[in-house]
Parts: C-alpha cells; sequence; structure tokens
C-alpha cells in the first residue's frame, strides 16, 4: 500500500489526492484528471468530482432561469450538494473507491477506454 500511495502526481498519499479531487469540486476534479495519468484511484475520483459537480453546475444554472420554481429547486439543490460534496471528500480520504449510482458506472466506463 504504501507503495501505491507514492504514485501520485504531487507525491501525497492517493486518499489525500482523492480528496483533493473534490476540494473545488469540478475545477479540482479537472485538474487532477489531467495531471494525475498513473494514480487509478485519483483519477477515478478526479472524474467523478468533475462530472458530478460540473453537472450539477449546469443543472442549477438552467434551472435559475425558471421563475419562482427555479430558485425553489435551486435552495433543495444546494444543501444537497453540499451534504454530496462532503460526503465524497471523506470516502476517498478514508480510502473508498465510493461510486455514485448513475455518475460512478459513467466514470468507470470512461476511464476504461
Amino acid at each position: 500500500m504504501a507503495d501505491e500511495n507514492k504514485n501520485t502526481v504531487l507525491g501525497v498519499t492517493e486518499n489525500l489526492e482523492g480528496l483533493l479531487c473534490y476540494a473545488l469540486g469540478w475545477l479540482t476534479g479537472l485538474v487532477f484528471l489531467l495531471l494525475e495519468q498513473k494514480n487509478a484511484f485519483v483519477r477515478f475520483h478526479a472524474m467523478q468530482s468533475l462530472v458530478t459537480f460540473l453537472g450539477l453546475f449546469i443543472i442549477t444554472l438552467v434551472i435559475g432561469f425558471i421563475p419562482v420554481l427555479g430558485v425553489l429547486a435551486n435552495l433543495l439543490l444546494w444543501p444537497l450538494s453540499i451534504v454530496l460534496w462532503i460526503v465524497l471528500m471523506v470516502k476517498a480520504y478514508k480510502g473508498e473507491r465510493y461510486k455514485l449510482p448513475v455518475v460512478g458506472d459513467f466514470v468507470e466506463q470512461q476511464l476504461s477506454k
């Protein structure tokens, strides 16, 4: 396990780098997906962060254009997004390859190409 942890682009443990993939949502997901070419654990979390939080970002932008209903929907989406963000960071830091139901399958398919 120790040798595996050293195979990260920043030279830190893979669980810390996995957590950092979620730190700034899809932005850090994109950064780590581009930087990390070898560590499958980090690449999985980077791609999952990118797909999940970019998707949520786009959804909140689009919903925001709907009068009244959009505001109410965004009031529900923001707290759920924060909870999801925290859960994903904790799971990554614990060294778990926690896979979201739909997004996780998509991410695995993309990374296997």
